[in-house]
């Protein structure tokens, strides 16, 4: 019996450490998710940006190639 009791005392204590070491690990994985959210809503708002920049950008550029000084032949 006494037996019994330190193998299942045993096992309690493995159990123990194992979700001590399961709960670390999930801290760091919820950190690291944070920071790569946090990198992909900023590079999110880049490209937004880069995109309206080049909306801006096509808006000036002019439609007919006859005002780039080519010679009509």
């Amino acid at each position: 019996m006494k037996a019994d009791l330190k193998k299942l005392e045993d096992k309690i204590g493995k159990l123990i450490s194992l979700c001590a070491i399961l709960r670390e690990e999930n801290l760091q994985l919820r950190d690291k998710l944070s920071h790569a959210q946090e990198n992909s809503n900023t590079l999110k708002s880049n490209m937004l940006l880069a995109s309206e920049k080049l909306e801006i950008l096509l808006e000036t550029i002019p439609s007919d190639t006859s005002s780039l000084g080519a010679e009509p032949s």
